[in-house]
């Protein structure tokens, strides 16, 4: 079993597979391409040509599409190697390979969002223009304070041990 870009038939199809239509894909993959060349130095011809392995991944288009996939549909290595009729381990360098590039296709096309700031007020320049900003903070880590008394303001009760009955 492999999966094939011509397998997507419908834009529902290619959506549901790769997180985008037809023509959004296409859009990006020139964009794509370009960040390789600049990455790697040679096309992807080239570099598959040179490899002494037989590549599983030798067109834009398919590094572009697995490595969508793979962000897509959320499987483990193993089985996405499955799906694509590769090895886990070449599953994981392929998306790896493919994340990079994307990151410098989107960071071409200033879509990429930024992560990092170096202060508040990078912070507050970045998002200036924003009328709402929602942040998903329910998760944060916390340290658990030494003191009893202030541990019961962090306690959510939800953790409990184990009670033996006799």
């Amino acid at each position: 079993m492999q999966l094939e870009i011509g397998s997507l038939k419908t834009d529902r199809q290619w959506r549901s597979a790769t997180g985008m239509g037809e023509n959004k894909f296409r859009q990006l993959l020139p964009h794509f391409a370009t960040s390789y060349e600049r990455l790697y130095g040679k096309t992807i011809e080239e570099r598959t040509s040179e490899s002494p392995n037989s590549p599983s991944i030798t067109q834009y288009d398919e590094l572009l599409f697995f490595t969508l996939f793979s962000l897509k549909s959320g499987l483990t290595y193993d089985l996405l190697g499955f799906v694509n009729g590769i090895d886990g381990s070449n599953a994981k360098r392929n998306q790896s390979k493919g994340l990079e590039v994307l990151k410098g296709a989107l960071s071409d096309l200033k879509v990429l969002p930024q992560r990092e700031f170096k202060d508040v007020e990078a912070f507050k320049s970045y998002f200036e223009d924003q009328k709402t900003l929602i942040l998903d903070a329910t998760e944060q880590r916390t340290q658990r304070p030494q003191d009893q008394d202030e541990q019961k303001d962090f306690y959510s009760g939800k953790k409990k041990g184990i009670l033996l009955k006799q």
